[in-house]
Parts: structure tokens; C-alpha cells; sequence
């Protein structure tokens, strides 16, 4: 797989908080361990949209990512509102996961995430236009 970074990204993951940064780069890391499973996967764009961090694939939906000073005991995973994804990671994990409406799962700091289940769920977004008209994303 091919990575492309925007520099400027790396720059907000080494500007969050001490306390937040190792769990931004846990999340960044699942995401590119999620793109390197997805078989036809080639390429993956690390960049910003909304000054946070996201990736973009040619048959996926956008992932962002983010950590909010107004809510500073959790940071979010962040998916567009109008598809199919949370409301079928609702279906999936309702007992794994806390949702935001149906744009976000959202992480305390001090909980360890539940790495499979979103690994699965990153998945599911970098391949979303492949898999939309499937029963619940193919899952």
C-alpha cells in the first residue's frame, strides 16, 4: 500500500497534548494497519479536513480522527454522517462502542480500544463504495 502523507498532519498529531497524543497515534495506527489489509487497496492519503487528521481512498469514505479541548476525557473517530457506516457499526458493536449520533465513535482516554472491532470498522469505510449496496456492508 501506498501512504502519502501531508506533512501538515504529522504536525497535529506532535501538537496534541501529551496525554492524548499517544492515543491519536494508536488510532492513526489502526487506520493504516486496517488500509494495509484491505486486499486492492493501493494507495491511502493521509491528510487534513477540518484541520484533522483524515484518510481518503479511491473507494472509500473519508475517517477523521480528532481530540476536542471542550471534551477533554475523549477523543473521536469521525465518519460522514449521510452514509450507511454508524448506523451498521451501531448494528455490529452496539455493546462495543459509544456513539455520536451518526457520525462518530468515541474513545475515553482511559479505555483501551477495542482494537479488532474497529480495525473491522475502518475497513468497512476505506472500502464503502464498494460495499454500500451489500446487507449490512457485507459484514
Amino acid at each position: 500500500m501506498n501512504l502519502s502523507t501531508n506533512p501538515k498532519t504529522i504536525e497535529v498529531f506532535e501538537n496534541y497534548p501529551g496525554s492524548v497524543r499517544s492515543q491519536m497515534e494508536k488510532l492513526r495506527e489502526l487506520v493504516l494497519e486496517a488500509a494495509s489489509e484491505v486486499d486492492g487497496l493501493e494507495n491511502l492519503e493521509e491528510t487534513l479536513k477540518w484541520g484533522e487528521p483524515s484518510y481518503l481512498t479511491k473507494h472509500g469514505s473519508t475517517v477523521r480522527m480528532d481530540w476536542k479541548e471542550k471534551k477533554p476525557d475523549q477523543y473521536a473517530m469521525y465518519f460522514k454522517c449521510t452514509s450507511k457506516l454508524v448506523p451498521t457499526f451501531k448494528k455490529l458493536y452496539q455493546d462495543t462502542f459509544i456513539f455520536e449520533g451518526d457520525r462518530a465513535i468515541v474513545f475515553k482516554l482511559d479505555e483501551k480500544i477495542p482494537e479488532n472491532e474497529l480495525k473491522h470498522c475502518i475497513k468497512l469505510a476505506l472500502t464503502y463504495h464498494k460495499v454500500k449496496h451489500l446487507p449490512l456492508l457485507g459484514a
